[in-house]
């Protein structure tokens, strides 16, 4: 006897993730295969992402460049087998949907921020980073909380990555997509104390 692999859609996610006995669930979906994660409820991570919102918004804001989300699923029209929920994304004005779905966002966000939390290994992470890329992102953050610093993700030939590791005394740049964004890292995490 053989097991049979569930290949899992948007509208199959979208099931489970309002199902009220999953509300203490996270779920994304690659290539059809099902994720679960407990909801993160690190303080730590809570910081930093609230953080790193702030700065982003507050910049898409002055310079009218478009929306940012928090924590909301992200699926290429094309694709219904992947769904990706980073903990923030930028759409640029030519990517916003409109009106704003009631679900999900049907494209990839340009900008996707990934945090590492306990329980998803650098590995994950990069898969989750060349699926964003691979449908229509440019570029991915991941937040490295315990390395105090973050991978910039874009992407390579094939499937492969380019990864720059900036750390907690660098400056993480909005490049093209963010133009004139610049963050200290050190203002993100800052000296343990």
């Amino acid at each position: 006897m053989t097991a049979q692999r569930i290949l899992h859609t948007v509208d199959t996610l979208w099931e489970l993730v309002c199902a009220p006995e999953n509300d203490d669930k996270r779920f994304h979906l690659i290539d059809g295969e099902l994720f679960v994660f407990p909801r993160a409820r690190y303080a730590l991570q809570g910081r930093l992402v609230a953080s790193l919102m702030r700065y982003i918004y507050d910049h898409v804001e002055r310079n009218d460049l478009g929306m940012t989300l928090l924590g909301v699923g992200h699926y290429s029209t094309d694709d219904k087998h992947t769904v990706l929920g980073p903990a923030i994304a930028y759409l640029g004005k030519a990517r916003m949907p409109s009106p704003l779905p009631e679900g999900w966002i049907p494209v990839m966000p340009n900008l996707a921020v990934e945090m590492a939390a306990p329980g998803e290994t650098l590995g994950h992470l990069r898969q989750k980073a060349v699926a964003y890329l691979s449908r229509g992102a440019s570029l991915v953050w991941i937040v490295l909380p315990l390395e105090r610093g973050v991978d910039v993700c874009r992407s390579a030939d094939g499937a492969r990555l380019d990864i720059e590791f900036v750390g907690a005394d660098g400056v993480l740049s909005g490049e093209d997509l963010l133009p004139g964004f610049e963050l200290e890292l050190s203002r993100l995490f800052p000296d343990p104390k």
